[in-house]
């Protein structure tokens, strides 16, 4: 099974990934956590390319086919893969990120978006995806108290951006509802890693 986690930043996702890798783990499932964009060596060359503060002049539409380009080499190199292999795949991330934040926040289109995706992923759509759910106050203020955490290009975008991430994404709930499970990422972490194991026990199921 194909996994997704998504949410605007400061969501708590990789948070709610580790206990829910080690839970599985602990109920006997073969699972594999990966990220985007990265994951692989080639794939983290291009993550480096999108993320670098210093490359404050690079293209939308530029931007949008990196992460393409990014998700077919994770996709093809690791995902495949491991699901061929019958393993459950998490991965941190994927193309409902690239529809809230390209098509959605940086006014690209969604469908547009969708279209260099579904080219670059062969339609390979995830068989559940989480979105954690928070104000991106909440989110921002979480970045900022956590030193550990990398900031990158994405962080340092203003409120504004952040909200429009969020709302396609909400948006984006509703449209995929039959894969989509909202979760309240304001509650506590205890309470988002319950909720979040539950729904993937549900579709496991």
């Amino acid at each position: 099974m194909f996994i997704t986690l998504e949410g605007p930043e400061g969501s708590g996702k990789t948070s709610a990934a580790k206990r829910i890798v080690s839970e599985l783990e602990n109920l006997g499932y073969k699972v594999l956590f990966t990220r985007e964009p990265g994951g692989t060596p080639i794939a983290e060359q291009i993550r480096n390319v999108i993320l670098d503060k210093a490359n404050t002049k690079l293209d939308a539409r530029a931007e949008a086919l990196l992460y393409a380009a990014s998700r077919r080499q994770h996709l093809v190199e690791k995902v495949l893969p491991a699901l061929n292999e019958g393993k459950v795949v998490i991965c941190d991330r994927y193309i409902d990120s690239s529809l809230a934040y390209q098509g959605g926040a940086r006014g690209l289109g969604i469908d547009e978006v969708l279209n260099i995706n579904m080219f670059a992923t062969e339609n390979k759509f995830p068989d559940l995806t989480l979105l954690f759910d928070i104000d991106p106050r909440l989110g921002l203020e979480r970045i900022n108290k956590n030193k550990n955490r990398e900031v990158n290009r994405l962080d340092l975008e203003k409120l504004e951006f952040h909200n429009k991430v969020r709302q396609t994404f909400l948006e984006l709930s509703k449209t995929y509802a039959k894969r989509y499970v909202v979760i309240d990422a304001s509650k506590s972490e205890d309470e988002v890693g319950k909720a979040s194991l539950a729904a993937i026990l549900k579709k496991l199921k």
